[in-house]
């Protein structure tokens, strides 16, 4: 379930500086973000698919990560990606 080339390029050029930018704290957020949201789905038809939760945890623990990254370097970054995803906090 990976991410298609056009999807990932659009949300590389919308949180990425450059279009070329895909190893900002940002980009790596927003593209975590897209892959949960995916897994999240497939496993609300898939209850008992164990390997794919078990991909959506370590997701979501190095979305945390990157985000307590992003916080403590660049705050308002933090808060304007927050708040353009969505995300709670």
């Amino acid at each position: 379930m990976a991410l298609k080339k056009e999807e990932k390029s659009t949300i590389v050029k919308k949180y990425g500086k450059s279009a070329t930018d895909t190893g900002s704290a940002a980009v790596q957020v927003a593209l975590l973000t897209k892959r949960i949201e995916e897994l999240t789905a497939h496993l609300k038809a898939n209850k008992q698919d164990a390997c794919a939760r078990r991909s959506l945890l370590i997701l979501v623990g190095k979305r945390r990560s990157l985000l307590a990254y992003l916080m403590d370097h660049d705050r308002p970054a933090y808060e304007s990606l927050i708040a353009s995803l969505g995300l709670r906090k």
